[in-house]
């Protein structure tokens, strides 16, 4: 049930003007303003809706603050060749938008907002309940606000005082480190962690809301981003024991990607971003923080991007060969194709003419897979982009789901976006097993947990002699093939610190290869096959995206970061920790 998408609250920041003189001091009721809202219970659920809200736009996951991650990651590469184009090839400059200014500030409106509720909260009489249900959300939201900024823009500024908005002294704030601004994360997740229901407790109310799952979930990925895997390791299995509410695989791996209530806020989904199912919602596209409506469509437009252009799409965005070839690689145990492949990309297969309903390992009740792409029987690989080609992406799109012939741009799309899945919970619980304790069985039975899902063959410990040859089949299989095209792939390069090593950035650059020919080519390309590779133009610390000029112009507090710097991490990265070497 999408109860968030249904309620449409909007709340006005706005500080009126005081008249010089009392006796013109009218004030009108109908227009409340932060003074006089929030003082009441009713008041701050609305604005923790509010809150929901600004994590649906443009710049947040809407459509570019969830895809440039994607992008920035070796699974998915520009195959229009612009809009996304400086992202993808890691090279943008200052003046460059869509990833530099969008993002920022659609995150800042989520903290904008969140601060305004904390700041409020402890002064209202409320149920213990009520109080931590309102808390726990702010804290989460802030903290997945903060969490995409520090990872798209490495230092940026940590704003948790709402009262610094009012104040020419504090307004322009500075630029705080990654450190400090993972340091309040940890803090506020902790804290989410203990007040908020879990998804068991929380019932009907905690559909589609952040629950303590959802906080212990992110604060194992912040842990595991600066490398503190015992800690992570502790929340992981936590989870994994139903201590934050029971969570499990689906049975069908596509359930993570169908809109529906059978399907979304699901047993598998820790935290997921709610819109309204096709065609339900409204008629005016709320891209911006200025875009408000009550007519909303409350959708998103990442199909908008990933689809083919064949089908009316932008064309925008191509799943790479490597990440096709990867899922050919390995069959299931009937020899079959990984039903992630159907998933994830979209692509003709002789197997989905002749096993459809045909009971198989990975559907022992009947196969679903079909050549069927938005009602139309394809005979071939439908491409990306209609110009340059490509492969194009299954995900967050209607190409399964034959529910439309074509694809509708914009703020459509009703598929909730899924964050943070259980899935992710056993491979990281399975990394931080390996980085502790080498290669175990412990380890191998997370891994095989996930491979069980979709009928693929167990992994077997003795494949896996070094913690580097466990960490080479998490990072570059189980992990592609699991989440290929989801959020999350780049910042997983941060982390594993894959720019910071000859050897890892050769093997990014073999990962990129991208064919120019105006086809789906799905062959393994080369150096000498493929027309390029995103990687080989990459510039040292653009792997962050920079920090938009006229942000820094406005704020003479604010400095450039790595990417406006052109300044290589590497250094201080190996100071702190090392790159797996790759492992063939």
């Amino acid at each position: 049930m999408k109860r968030l998408t249904i309620i449409l609250a909007t709340l006005a920041l706005i500080v009126g003007m005081s008249s010089c003189n009392d006796k013109l001091n009218v004030v009108n009721p109908n227009n409340q303003t932060t003074y006089d809202f929030g003082n009441t219970e009713s008041d701050l659920q609305e604005a923790i809706i509010a809150c929901y809200n600004r994590i649906r736009l443009e710049g947040t996951f809407a459509r570019v603050g969830y895809t440039l991650d994607a992008v920035r990651g070796d699974e998915v590469w520009n195959s229009s060749q612009q809009w996304y184009l400086a992202y993808d090839n890691l090279n943008a400059t200052a003046t460059d938008e869509i990833g530099n200014l969008w993002p920022w500030r659609d995150n800042y409106h989520v903290v904008n907002r969140t601060n305004f509720v904390l700041s409020k909260v402890d002064n209202v009489d409320m149920s213990q309940d009520a109080y931590n249900q309102i808390k726990g959300q702010a804290l989460f939201l802030r903290s997945l606000a903060y969490y995409e900024l520090a990872t798209y823009y490495q230092t940026v500024p940590l704003i948790t005082d709402y009262a610094s908005y009012s104040d020419i002294n504090t307004m322009y704030a500075s630029n705080n480190t990654q450190d400090e601004v993972f340091d309040q994360i940890e803090t506020d997740l902790k804290t989410a962690m203990e007040i908020l229901p879990s998804r068991d407790d929380g019932g009907e109310w905690a559909k589609g809301r952040a629950t303590c799952g959802s906080a212990a979930g992110y604060l194992a990925r912040v842990l595991m981003f600066r490398h503190k895997y015992a800690e992570a390791y502790t929340v992981l299995k936590d989870i994994i024991a139903g201590k934050y509410g029971s969570y499990h695989l689906m049975a069908d791996y596509g359930d993570n990607f169908r809109e529906g209530p059978a399907y979304e806020n699901n047993a598998e989904s820790l935290f997921e971003v709610q819109y309204m199912d096709y065609g339900t919602g409204g008629t005016d596209e709320e891209w911006t923080p200025v875009n408000i409506s009550s007519e909303a469509t409350q959708g998103n437009a990442v199909e908008s991007n990933y689809a083919s252009q064949v089908f009316g799409s932008w064309g925008d965005l191509a799943g790479s060969p490597w990440l096709y070839n990867l899922f050919k690689k390995e069959k299931c145990t009937d020899g079959r194709l990984d039903p992630r492949l159907y998933w994830t990309l979209v692509t003709y297969e002789d197997e989905y003419n002749s096993d459809t309903g045909v009971k198989t390992a990975a559907y022992p009740n009947g196969d679903p897979r079909t050549n069927t792409v938005y009602q139309t029987d394809i005979t071939e690989t439908p491409v990306s982009n209609t110009a340059q080609g490509g492969i194009s992406i299954a995900k967050w799109t209607y190409a399964r789901a034959n529910i439309i012939s074509s694809v509708t741009t914009g703020l459509h799309n009703g598929i909730n976006l899924r964050l943070m899945r259980y899935s992710d919970v056993l491979l990281r619980a399975a990394e931080c097993e390996n980085e502790i304790n080498g290669p175990t069985q412990t380890a191998i039975d997370y891994i095989n947990q996930v491979r069980e899902r979709v009928a693929l063959p167990d992994l077997q410990l003795a494949d896996f002699p070094t913690a580097d040859a466990l960490f080479e089949q998490i990072a570059n299989v189980e992990r592609p093939k699991e989440f290929g095209c989801e959020n999350g792939r780049g910042i997983d390069l941060l982390r594993w610190g894959f720019f910071y090593d000859a050897g890892r950035m050769n093997q990014l650059i073999q990962h990129g290869y991208y064919k120019l020919d105006g086809t789906a080519n799905t062959d393994e390309l080369t150096a000498e096959t493929a027309s390029a590779s995103s990687f080989q133009y990459y510039n040292k610390g653009h792997e962050y995206f920079p920090i938009y000029q006229s942000t820094l112009d406005a704020n003479p507090n604010l400095v450039g970061n790595s990417a406006n710097k052109n300044e290589d991490n590497g250094p201080a990265f190996l100071a702190k920790w090392s790159v797996h070497p790759v492992v063939k």
